[in-house]
C-alpha cells in the first residue's frame, strides 16, 4: 500500500467532513501525520493512511489529539515546509532549477524508506505505560534508526501541486485562516499551563534522543509503536495495529520544521525549563483526550513554578496579536527565509547521504560482478551456447570448476583433464565474466595460427551478440599496443609468439592493469623448446608487472604441476572425466589386448582378428590396418596416426586399393563435390593421391597440404562424408576431430619413440561427445618394440621443464633485454630477482648443475654488453648492497645498472632472434648503399627468414634454371648479396669450389626466388612443381617471411637511418601476408576465409568487408558451393566484428583529433594555479 500524510481541516460542525486543505507531506512506506479536525471536536493530530488503489483516505489510527493552539502551532512549523500556490518555499524548501523561476517540487523527500507500512501510532495514557516501558521503548527506537541506515530503498518522488488550503484563497476573508482567527478566540480561555506544556511536548517530539516517553494528552506524543488503550480504541472506531519502532523524529521532519523547534528550545531554555520530575508529574496528570469529552471538561493541569508564570505573563500581549497576522507572517517569512544551518541537522543529514552512498557503491560494484543466473553471467550468454554450440547444459566437473572457491577469489588456476574432456567451455565462461562483468580485456594463447583463426571464427557471434571485441594476432596479424576502446572491451586471441609482444606492448604503454585475465592452452608447450621459453617470459612478465591479473591455463598432459604452481602461484583442479569411455588396445601381430593396469604385464588378452587376408593382401597390409578400420568405416570415422607425412599417403593409398567397391557408393554425391571443391581452390590442380582416395571416403591430412586443402578434408571428415584420415601427430595436438576409433600405425614420430605426452594426445581424439558411446585406440607394435610399449602406457606422463636458459637467444638474453628496455628491472639485483620468481627459478636446482643462476646471470648480461645491445652504468644503490649479502655476487658486480641500446631496442622491439640481430642490422645497412627496387626480390631477400634458410637444401640445378632467368636488375641484387651465377653453375654441375661462399646468404637467395616466384604467380600449385617443394612447405615459407617481415619493419622504426625501408616493408608485409591479387586482400582479412573461399565469394559478388557484414547466411549457403551453415554464420560473424573494430578505431582517432591537449597552454595554466 503506498501512503501519503495529509492535513486535514474542517469546520467545527457536525456535518460531514468538509475538507478545507491538504498538505502532502510525503510519500512511501510507513505511517505519516495528519493534522484533522472532525465535527465539533477540537483539531487533531493524527496517522492517517492514504490507499492509491480505491483514492479513499481512510483513518487507521489515531496517535493523539491536541488542543487548537498545539495544533496550529504543529502547522506553523510546516508551514514553510509544504505550502499552498501562494507561498512557494521555506527555509528547506527544495533547490530552484537552473533558471530560477520557480520551484518546481515543494515537497521534501527522504532519501530512506520507512519499515511499518501500515501501522499507525498512538500516543499512551498515563496509567497504560508501565515501568520499564521507557527504557523498552528507547531500545526500540534506537534498532529502528539502525535498520533505517542499513536497509535503503529507493523512494518513490512526490511533486505535488495540491494547494495546502484547498479552494480557498490562503489570506481572504473567508478564508481558513479567518475561520482559525474565529476558533482562536473561542479558546482563548484555555489555561496557559495547557499552552506551556504544550510547548514543552514540542520541544520533547524534536529532541535529539528520546528521553520521556510518557506525553500529556496535550502532546504530539512520541512516534513509537505503542497501543492505543482499549478505551480509545472502542471509543474512536478505530483498530488499533500494533507496529515496529519508528525512529525519532530528527529524521523524518523538514528542516524548517527543525528551525522552528529549535527557536521553542532556545526561548524555553532562557525562560527557565521545567524539571523533568515536574515534567512527568504534569503530564501524568492529564486524562488522554478522547471523541467523548468535550472541550471545556479538558482538566487544567497543576500549577507550575513561577518561571511558568513567566512564560504566562509574556505569552498574553502575543495571544492578543491575531493568530491570522501571526500565521500570515510566519509563512511569508518562511518563504523569504534563507535555510539555516544547524549543526545537529546538517551531521545527521550527510551521515546519511554517506551511508547511502556507501549502500550504493556497493549495490553496484556487487551488481557489476553478477550480472545474471549464468555463472554470474546474463541468461543469454546460456541461450547463445545452446543456439551457436548446441550446448544446452555443462557437465559437473565443469560447474565445479567454475564455482571453486579460488575461482571466485580469481586466484590463479590450472586445471588439467583428458582431451575431450570440455576444458575449453570453461576458459570462455571465465573470459566472458572477465570481458562482461569486471569489464576488463582478456587474452587466450593458443599455440597454433590454424587453432587462432578457428577460435576467432567460434567467438566473434558472441562479440556481436554481447558487446566485445574480438582480436587476432596471429602471423602477421595484430596492433601493437592494441587499440585502445573507449567502452567495449577486447578478447584477444594470440599465438605464443604474438602474445609475448603484445603482453610486451602493454607492458610499456603501462596498461598492462587492463589485461584482467590471461587463458593459456596446452600449458605444457612450456616445457616444449624455444616457444616454451617465449611463453614462460610472457606469464613471468605479467606476474611481476601485474597484481590484478588472472592466469588460468589448462592442458591435458600435465605431470609436475606442483613446479608450474609455484612459479603461476595457482590452485590446481584436475579430473578423469571424459564425456565418452576410452578403450586402451594394443595390436601385436593379430591378437588384440586390452590395456589393463592391474595385470601382471599391463595388458590382457581381448581378441583375434578374424579378417581373411590373402597373401597378396598380406604383403601389401602387414599390419592388418584394412581389417581393423573396416570394423567402424563408413558409417563411424576412422583416424590411423602415422610416423611420417610420406607414409600417411601410402598408408592411405594402400586402404583405398583393398577396400570394396561397395565404399564408392557411400556419400558419392558428396565425395564428387568434395573433389570438385578441392580443384577450384587449387587452380583446377588436384592432387592424385585424393584423387584416388576420396571416392572411398579415404583422405590423408598432413603440413604438405595447403591450408585451403586440409580445411577442406577437416570439414568433409567431421560431416561424415570422409571416414578415415591418415595424419601425422600434428594433427593431435591441433585442431579437433574426434573419431570412433583411433589407430597409432607404429610407436615412432619420425625416427623417434612415442613420448608419453604425445602417446595421450593422440588417443585423446577417440570418441565423439554426443555420436559415439565409446572411443577406441588401438598401438600396433612389433615385437622388438614390446618392452618399450609396454612402459610407454604405464608410465608417467613426462615432466615440464624450463628451456629460458638451454634456448641461450631466444631465452634468457631476449628476456633481460626485454627487462631492461621496458624498464622492469634495470640493475643487476633487480634482475637476478626477477629471475628467481621464474619457470626456471623454481626449477633451478634441478637444472642447474655446473653454475649457479647467479653466474648464468652475469654472463647473458655480460654478453649483451659485449654486442652492444646494453650498456652498463655504475651504481650503487642501498637496496643493491642488502641483495649483495643475499648471493655470491662481487661487490664490482653489484655496482653495475644497464640501459638499452638503440640497436637493443630495435631487436627487442622486433623481437629478433639475438643470434641473427647483429646480420640484419649489417645486411640492412648494406642494402642502403644500393637497394634495387625495380623489382620485389631485393626487399625479399632482406626478409626471407634466417632460421628457414638455415634448414633449406636447395635444388641446385633449379637454381641455376631460375638464376639464368633473372633480369638484369634481378641479378644485380644477387651480385650486391655476394651470390655469382658462376658459384651456381658450378654447384649444379657438380664442380669442386675453392672460394669459400656463406651458405646462409647462397640459401637465402635461393628462397627469395621462391617466395619471388609465389608473388608474381600467386599459385602455390605451380611454384611447388617449379621448385620441386612440397605445397604446404611453400606455404609455410610464405607465412615465416609475412611474420619476419613484421619483425623487420618494427626493429626499421626504432633505427632513424632505416627510416626509408618503413614504408617499403609495410606494403610488403602486406603481400606477404595474403599473396593473392589485391581485390581479395578484404575478404581475406576475415578470419577463416583463405584464398579458395575469397575467390568464391568475389565471384558470387562479396567483394568487400561490407558486403560479408551484410549478408544473410542462407543466401551465402545457396550461393557458395561446399559452406556449411555454422561456416556461413561464422563468416558473416567474423565480418562484422572487423567491420566494428574499424568503425570504433575511426570514431577513437577522430575524438582524439577533437580532444584539448593535454599540454594545452591555458589547461597548464590554471592546473599550475590549483596546485
Amino acid at each position: 500500500m503506498r501512503l501519503r500524510s495529509i492535513f486535514r481541516f474542517s469546520t467545527p460542525t457536525r456535518s460531514p467532513r468538509r475538507q478545507l486543505g491538504t498538505l502532502t507531506i510525503g510519500q512511501g512506506e510507513g505511517s505519516y501525520a495528519c493534522a484533522s479536525a472532525s465535527g465539533s471536536r477540537a483539531p487533531i493530530i493524527g496517522w492517517w493512511s492514504f490507499s492509491k488503489v480505491d483514492g479513499d483516505a481512510s483513518p487507521v489510527s489515531t496517535c493523539c489529539y491536541l488542543s487548537p493552539v498545539a495544533a496550529l502551532t504543529f502547522l506553523l512549523g510546516f508551514g514553510g515546509w509544504v505550502t499552498g500556490d501562494d507561498v512557494r518555499g521555506g527555509p528547506s524548501a527544495p533547490a530552484m532549477d537552473d533558471g530560477g523561476s520557480r520551484i518546481r517540487r515543494r515537497v521534501s523527500v527522504r532519501k530512506r524508506n520507512r519499515f511499518s507500512t501500515e501501522s499507525v501510532l498512538a500516543a499512551p495514557t498515563a496509567a497504560e505505560l508501565k515501568p520499564g516501558d521507557e527504557k523498552e521503548e528507547e531500545e526500540m527506537v534506537a534498532g529502528s534508526r539502525r535498520r533505517k541506515t542499513v536497509d535503503v530503498q529507493p523512494v518513490e518522488n512526490i511533486d505535488s501541486e495540491e494547494d495546502m488550503f484547498g479552494d480557498y484563497d490562503s489570506f481572504a476573508e473567508n478564508s481558513f485562516l479567518a475561520q482559525v482567527d474565529d476558533l482562536e478566540q473561542k479558546y482563548l480561555q484555555i489555561p496557559e499551563q495547557e499552552e506551556h506544556t504544550t510547548d514543552h511536548a514540542t520541544e520533547d517530539l524534536c529532541s535529539e534522543s528520546i528521553k520521556h516517553s510518557i506525553l500529556s494528552s496535550n502532546t504530539v506524543g512520541d512516534f513509537t509503536g505503542l497501543k492505543t488503550d482499549e478505551h480509545t480504541k472502542n471509543q474512536s472506531g478505530h483498530e488499533d495495529v500494533s507496529t515496529e519502532p519508528e525512529a525519532d523524529l530528527l529524521y523524518d521532519v523538514p528542516s524548517s520544521q527543525m528551525l522552528f523547534f529549535e527557536n521553542l528550545h532556545n526561548s524555553s531554555a532562557n525562560l527557565g525549563d521545567p524539571s523533568l520530575k515536574e515534567r512527568d508529574r504534569s503530564s501524568s496528570s492529564h486524562k488522554t483526550v478522547n471523541e467523548e469529552l468535550p472541550i471545556n471538561s479538558i482538566e487544567e493541569p497543576q500549577q507550575i513554578d513561577d518561571s511558568s508564570s513567566k512564560v504566562r505573563t509574556s505569552s498574553d500581549g502575543n495571544r492578543r496579536q491575531s493568530l491570522k497576522d501571526h500565521l500570515k507572517s510566519a509563512m511569508a517569512g518562511n518563504a523569504r527565509a534563507q535555510t539555516s544551518v544547524f549543526s545537529r541537522t546538517k551531521q545527521l543529514k550527510e551521515t546519511l547521504l554517506s551511508e547511502e552512498m556507501n549502500v550504493a557503491k556497493k549495490t553496484i560494484a556487487s551488481s557489476s560482478d553478477d550480472l545474471g543466473p549464468f555463472y554470474s553471467l546474463p541468461s543469454k550468454v546460456r541461450d547463445l551456447y545452446a543456439q551457436f554450440r548446441g550446448i544446452e547444459k555443462l557437465y559437473e566437473w565443469q560447474h565445479t570448476c567454475l564455482t571453486l572457491k579460488s575461482v571466485q577469489e580469481r586466484k590463479n588456476l590450472i586445471y588439467s583433464l583428458p582431451t575431450s574432456g570440455g576444458k575449453t567451455l570453461v576458459a570462455e565462461i571465465l573470459m566472458l565474466q572477465e570481458l562482461l562483468c569486471r569489464r576488463k580485456d582478456a587474452l587466450m594463447i593458443l599455440p597454433y595460427v590454424a587453432i587462432v583463426q578457428e577460435k576467432i571464427a567460434g567467438l566473434s557471434s558472441f562479440g556481436i551478440e554481447l558487446g566485445f571485441f574480438v582480436e587476432e594476432y596471429a602471423g602477421s596479424k595484430g596492433k601493437f599496443p592494441p587499440i585502445k576502446r573507449r567502452e567495449k572491451k577486447s578478447l584477444y586471441i594470440a599465438t605464443i609468439e604474438k602474445g609475448h609482444s603484445l603482453v610486451n606492448s602493454l607492458i610499456e604503454t603501462g596498461r598492462i592493469g587492463s589485461l584482467g585475465l590471461v587463458v593459456v592452452d596446452e600449458l605444457h608447450m612450456i616445457g616444449e623448446g624455444s616457444r616454451g621459453a617465449t611463453l614462460e617470459m610472457t606469464l613471468a612478465k605479467i606476474l611481476y608487472t601485474s597484481k590484478t591479473t588472472q592466469i588460468v591455463g589448462m592442458s591435458a598432459t600435465l605431470n609436475n604441476v606442483e613446479d608450474l604452481q609455484a612459479f603461476l602461484r595457482a590452485e590446481y583442479y584436475s579430473s578423469r572425466f571424459r564425456p565418452v569411455e576410452l578403450k586402451e588396445y594394443l595390436k601385436i601381430n593379430d591378437t588384440i589386448y586390452e590395456v589393463d593396469s592391474k595385470a601382471e604385464n599391463g595388458m590382457t588378452f581381448s581378441r583375434l582378428l578374424n579378417y581373411k587376408y590373402s597373401d597378396a593382401l598380406k604383403k601389401l597390409d602387414p599390419d592388418h590396418l584394412v581389417a581393423l578400420v573396416t570394423e567402424v568405416i563408413p558409417n563411424h570415422s576412422c583416424l590411423v596416426f602415422c610416423p611420417t607425412k610420406k607414409n600417411c599417403e601410402n598408408v592411405a593409398e594402400m586402404i583405398s586399393k583393398i577396400l570394396s567397391k561397395e565404399y564408392l557408393k557411400h556419400r558419392e554425391k558428396e565425395k564428387h563435390e568434395l573433389l570438385k571443391n578441392l580443384k577450384a581452390i587449387s587452380g583446377g590442380n588436384l592432387c592424385p593421391v585424393l584423387k584416388h582416395t576420396i571416392p572411398f571416403g579415404v583422405a590423408y591430412h598432413h603440413s604438405g597440404l595447403t591450408s585451403d586443402e586440409r580445411k577442406l578434408l577437416e570439414e568433409a571428415h567431421s560431416a561424415g562424408v570422409l571416414c578415415l584420415l591418415t595424419c601425422t601427430s600434428t594433427l593431435a595436438a591441433g585442431v579437433n576431430l574426434p573419431a570412433r576409433r583411433v589407430i597409432l600405425r607404429a610407436p615412432y614420430v619420425a625416427k623417434e619413440f612415442l613420448k608419453r605426452n604425445q602417446y595421450k594426445q593422440m588417443i585423446g581424439r577417440a570418441g565423439r561427445a554426443g555420436i559415439d558411446s565409446v572411443g577406441e585406440s588401438i598401438l600396433i607394435f612389433q615385437e622388438k618394440d614390446k618392452q618399450q610399449v609396454l612402459e610407454l602406457i604405464s608410465r608417467p606422463l613426462e615432466n615440464c621443464y624450463s628451456h629460458l636458459v638451454q634456448e641461450f637467444t631466444k631465452g634468457i638474453q631476449t628476456l633481460f633485454l626485454s627487462l631492461i628496455g621496458l624498464k622492469i628491472a634495470t640493475t643487476l639485483g633487480d634482475i637476478y630477482h626477477f629471475m628467481s620468481g621464474t619457470f626456471f627459478g623454481v626449477q633451478q636446482k634441478i637444472l642447474l648443475k655446473e653454475k649457479s643462476l647467479w653466474e648464468i646471470t652475469v654472463e647473458s648480461l655480460r654478453y649483451l654488453t659485449e654486442k652492444g645491445l646494453l650498456q652498463k652504468d655504475t651504481v650503487l644503490t642501498e637496496k643493491g648492497l642488502l641483495q649483495k649479502d643475499t648471493v655470491q655476487g662481487s661487490e664490482e658486480e653489484f655496482q653495475y645498472s644497464f640501459r638499452i641500446t638503440k640497436l637493443g631496442r630495435a631487436s627487442f622491439k622486433g623481437t629478433i632472434d639475438l643470434a641473427y640481430c647483429d646480420i640484419l642490422y649489417r645486411d640492412l645497412k648494406k642494402g642502403l648503399e644500393g637497394l634495387v627496387l625495380e623489382s620485389l626480390l631485393h626487399l625479399i631477400y632482406l626478409t626471407t627468414p634466417y632460421d628457414m634458410a638455415s634448414q633449406c637444401d636447395p635444388d641446385w640445378m633449379v637454381y641455376f634454371r631460375q638464376f639464368s632467368q633473372l633480369s638484369p636488375a634481378e641479378q644485380n641484387v644477387a651480385t650486391l648479396v655476394g651470390v655469382s651465377e658462376n658459384f651456381i653453375g658450378k654447384k649444379a654441375s657438380g664442380q669442386a669450389i675453392k672460394k669459400k661462399v656463406d651458405k646462409t646468404i647462397v640459401n637465402r637467395l635461393y628462397l627469395s626466388f621462391v617466395l619471388y616466384s609465389l608473388l608474381k604467380e600467386t599459385s602455390v600449385w605451380r611454384v611447388s612443381e617449379k621448385f620441386n617443394m612440397p605445397r604446404g612447405y611453400i606455404q609455410n615459407l610464405l607465412s615465416g617471411a609475412a611474420a619476419f617481415s613484421s619483425c623487420v619493419l618494427h626493429f626499421c622504426e626504432e633505427l632513424e637511418e632505416f627510416w626509408v625501408y618503413r614504408a617499403l616493408l609495410v606494403e610488403l608485409t602486406k603481400k606477404l601476408t595474403y599473396c593473392v591479387k589485391a581485390e581479395l586482400i578484404p575478404l581475406m582479412e576475415v578470419a577463416g576465409v583463405l584464398e579458395g573461399r575469397a575467390k568464391q565469394l568475389y565471384n558470387a559478388g562479396y567483394k568487400s568487408l561490407a558486403h560479408l557484414a551484410n549478408a544473410d547466411p542462407e543466401v551465402l549457403i545457396r550461393t557458395i558451393d561446399h559452406l556449411s551453415r555454422r561456416q556461413a554464420k561464422q563468416i558473416v560473424s567474423s565480418a562484422k566484428m572487423l567491420l566494428h573494430e574499424k568503425a570504433e578505431a575511426l570514431q577513437e582517432e577522430a575524438e582524439e583529433l577533437l580532444r584539448l591537449p593535454s599540454d594545452f597552454p591555458g589547461t597548464m595554466a590554471s592546473s599550475t594555479e590549483k596546485a
